[in-house]
């Protein structure tokens, strides 16, 4: 998965070329136009990373300076597992911490809060709680949605996606819903709603089977913005052919670095944009 550093910077120079401005040329007259429309939000690619392209990306986030990754086993697909552990940038390779029996579960989002690491699984409706260091499994929990999917944290819960556009709220002694808000834009709900990631007081989250991050207030659900990722996905694609839908926001709060990767492709990007 090593790249040599000339196709690092081919890549970079064509992401960059590539990056998002097929929105308006400014938030203002799209707004004075049309405000109702949720505002694109351009973006620049500026690093490239190898990314596994075993890895079926189900939770992506970066904890105390690491980048981690839980992923599914798919049953179409004998070389993915339900896996959990940290990535590393230079290879790729996924240093296994945790794994799922894959007749029994397929590993979804992951979120840190304090000192556990929590996991969902996606049709059981159980999730698995982790001490954060060990990686030792303390205890399972259930929720109330069909599914899990996509999971996050701010400063005092747990919040996790369900394939909906409802998005609920945790409680991380409990494991209780606390709270439900429903996403909605400019046409009414956002259903699938996937992986999340807390930035800087919104929730982003992937659009599943779409080339779209959607920034979401937390306070009322409604779109704030978006971001079109369509030039990275046709690259990816175009580099790998077994690459399939963009999945994986993480926020490194420390450098102010964002990463997205996507399920089996070959590579991680961090992205820079207003947020």
């Amino acid at each position: 998965m090593k790249m040599e550093i000339t196709r690092v910077s081919l890549l970079l120079l064509l992401f960059v070329s590539c990056s998002n401005n097929t929105g308006s040329s400014g938030k203002e007259t799209e707004t004075a136009i049309t405000p109702a429309v949720t505002p694109i939000i351009n973006y620049n690619a500026v690093n490239v990373y190898p990314h596994d392209t075993t890895s079926f990306t189900e939770g992506f986030l970066v904890h105390h300076g690491k980048v981690y990754e839980s992923t599914g086993a798919d049953p179409e697909l004998p070389q993915t597992k339900s896996l959990l552990g940290t990535v590393d940038l230079k290879t790729g390779k996924l240093d296994k911490k945790i794994e799922l029996d894959k007749k029994l579960y397929f590993g979804e989002g992951i979120a840190f809060f304090k000192t556990k690491l929590y996991q969902l699984t996606y049709k059981t409706k159980i999730g698995f709680v982790y001490d954060a260091k060990t990686f030792k499994q303390l205890s399972t929990f259930t929720f109330p949605s069909k599914e899990g999917w996509g999971m996050t944290a701010d400063s005092n819960h747990l919040i996790m996606s369900d394939g909906t556009d409802i998005l609920t709220w945790l409680d991380p002694v409990t494991l209780q819903p606390v709270k439900t808000i429903n996403v909605t834009g400019e046409k009414g709900p956002v259903q699938n709603v996937n992986e999340l990631e807390y930035i800087k007081g919104f929730i982003y989250a992937n659009v599943y089977n779409s080339n779209l991050i959607v920034k979401i207030d937390p306070a009322t659900g409604k779109l704030t913005g978006k971001l079109d990722l369509t030039s990275l996905v046709n690259m990816e694609e175009k580099q790998f052919s077994g690459a399939l839908q963009m999945n994986g926001i993480a926020y490194d709060a420390a450098t102010d670095k964002i990463y997205i990767t996507g399920k089996m492709w070959p590579h991680i990007y961090e992205i820079q944009f207003e947020h």
